[in-house]
């Protein structure tokens, strides 16, 4: 898609996250702490969850927990596994469809202060969901937040470079099953960028 803005408006996530998931891959997801620091991250891997979905939160219906997937899209998702890893999500589609891409990784463009990487593997910070939420400190208080600039967290399209290289064929996105789920497991709707080292897993 022909874009006149960098930053991603909500009118363009308002389709079917199968679509929006694979375009956002060498999208950047910006943090802005409360300190004022802003960081940048390019997303290199996402899964999509949708309506009629088995794996997705608002699969059976609207919960205190999920009721922010049934909004309008543009608006943050953020919810807690095993009870200490937090995941992000962008919640997209029609205000009612129940539609989000989950962001499994990155590619930080600064290494981090208060993460301690290790010295072999510094790409590997953000190498998955709750991997990126703590590099980034998104938890549970970055639900249900608008994604534009002057909040804690929005996002910015491809730029041109890399979409050049994924019309040459420089760079490739590769599409298979989502993982660590117990349902639905035989959908191709996950996405990411084949020659990325931030992939949580190939």
């Amino acid at each position: 898609m022909q874009q006149t803005s960098q930053i991603v408006e909500s009118s363009w996530l308002a389709r079917p996250s199968i679509e929006v998931a694979a375009q956002l891959i060498g999208s950047k997801l910006v943090r802005r702490t409360p300190e004022g620091q802003v960081i940048k991250g390019m997303i290199v891997e996402t899964e999509a969850y949708a309506p009629n979905d088995p794996a997705c939160h608002a699969y059976r219906q609207q919960t205190p927990r999920n009721f922010v997937m049934f909004g309008p899209p543009g608006f943050t998702y953020v919810y807690l596994i095993y009870g200490i890893y937090h995941c992000l999500n962008i919640v997209t589609d029609q205000p009612g469809i129940p539609s989000a891409v989950l962001i499994r990784a990155l590619e930080l463009e600064t290494i981090l202060d208060w993460v301690e990487p290790s010295a072999e593997r510094p790409h590997r910070i953000a190498a998955g969901p709750g991997k990126l939420c703590r590099a980034l400190k998104i938890d549970l208080s970055l639900s249900g937040q608008a994604l534009q600039p002057g909040n804690p967290l929005w996002l910015e399209h491809r730029d041109l470079q890399f979409q050049t290289e994924l019309d040459s064929q420089i760079k490739s996105l590769v599409q298979t099953t989502r993982i660590g789920l117990t349902r639905g497991t035989e959908l191709p709707w996950r996405w990411y960028l084949s020659n990325s080292l931030a992939v949580s897993k190939r």
